[in-house]
């Protein structure tokens, strides 16, 4: 694709995806419980072909990183619910494409992509979130390819309610990030509860409680011990998404500004003509498309196995959601208080935009990743 735009069928791909989002989605969406996980609309996602577009199709070993963020922005630009969503099941399952058993994968992956099991990434702790390899939750092993998980997992999404866990537990094979192995438990595994935690947040955030859960061999995903190496493979290839979702909610915040502006009448003429708010819709304008520009070029660098994918990622995370925060923020003022009654795109766009600076790596972490690279 050239470098910096998309191919003509790529533009079309995006306006259907918009449409389809608007006419299919948002009903659904706008129908939902907040706090509750949508399960007609996770299985509209299904049913329409969109998660499959999150797994690699056949023959591939690996989904392309730019149509992930292309199907992201696209959504997030019509209802940020759906986009969510979809997001959550790649997130939560793509370990298991990955690095998991092809029992796994046969068991739970169709059900993933067809909507009808809901999946969640269980790697925060209490204890452990921006510190991510700091995790305690303990995996004691009786040395015969089984364990007991005990202890806790927090601000997990889709928990207590999702159907099937990737769960990053201590196994001990060395300190820190070496000693981390990942698993995959169902919801029904005896001994694993939760409870809701009361977020600003469309769709469940929970805590996870693990009483000696058993798992064996038949749950690992990799190897013991490379759990956390499972972990960050997955968070490479999400986190320009990330940026992807971000920039589709400034621009949704950017197109409803334009509109307003060129409409709403002060001092004699619309806002457009006043310099102040010309000049602040440019500056948005700008800083989205660079955001845009970064988030491609991380997911073009993903997609040709580039080395450095690990610094583009953060970049993109970290631009993308910061641009988002400040271009949202923007519209809000120019808006004035009709931006903040409930119902309003923005009122909505205001509290969701909030969250992507802070999941999947909060922007002070992708700040440190970045210098890292920068030293390799």
């Amino acid at each position: 694709m050239p470098g910096f735009a998309l191919e003509p069928e790529q533009r079309e791909w995006c306006t259907q995806l918009r449409d389809l989002a608007a006419a299919r989605l948002r009903p659904l969406a706008e129908k939902g419980e907040p706090g509750r996980i949508n399960r007609p609309l996770v299985a509209a996602l299904g049913e329409l072909g969109l998660l499959a577009r999150v797994f690699p199709g056949a023959g591939a070993d690996r989904v392309s990183a730019m149509d992930l963020c292309l199907l992201r922005e696209a959504l997030a630009m019509e209802c940020t619910e759906a986009e969510t969503a979809l997001a959550l099941q790649g997130l939560g399952a793509y370990p298991v494409v990955q690095s998991g058993r092809p029992e796994q994968r046969r068991r739970w992956i169709p059900e993933v992509v067809a909507g009808r099991a809901v999946a969640a990434f269980a790697l925060s702790e209490p204890g452990a979130g921006s510190d991510a390899a700091a995790l305690a939750l303990s995996a004691e092993t009786d040395g015969a390819g089984r364990w007991r998980l005990s202890g806790e997992k927090c601000w997990i999404s889709n928990a207590p309610e999702a159907d099937v866990y990737t769960v990053f537990a201590r196994t001990g094979e060395g300190p820190g990030a070496s000693g981390v192995t990942a698993f995959l438990v169902p919801a029904d595994r005896t001994g694993l509860s939760g409870e809701h935690l009361a977020m600003l947040s469309p769709h469940p955030i929970g805590t996870l409680c693990f009483d000696g859960v058993p798992v064996s061999a038949a749950d690992l995903i990799g190897e013991p011990g490379r759990g956390f190496a499972v972990a960050m493979r997955t968070l490479n290839l999400f986190r320009p998404s990330v940026g992807a979702f971000a920039v589709g909610m400034a621009q949704a915040a950017l197109d409803a500004t334009l509109a307003h502006a060129a409409h709403r009448t002060a001092f004699g003429g619309p806002l457009k003509d006043l310099q102040s708010v010309s000049h602040q819709l440019a500056e948005m304008a700008t800083r989205i498309e660079a955001a845009r520009l970064l988030v491609h070029a991380a997911a073009a660098a993903y997609d040709g196995g580039a080395p450095d994918i690990a610094k583009r990622s953060a970049m993109a995370k970290l631009l993308a959601t910061e641009t988002a925060q400040y271009v949202v923020d923007a519209a809000v003022q120019i808006h004035g208080a009709r931006a903040l009654r409930h119902g309003h795109v923005l009122e909505h766009l205001y509290r969701e935009v909030r969250a992507p600076r802070i999941y999947e790596g909060a922007s002070e972490v992708q700040r440190t990743i970045i210098a890292k690279e920068l030293y390799r």
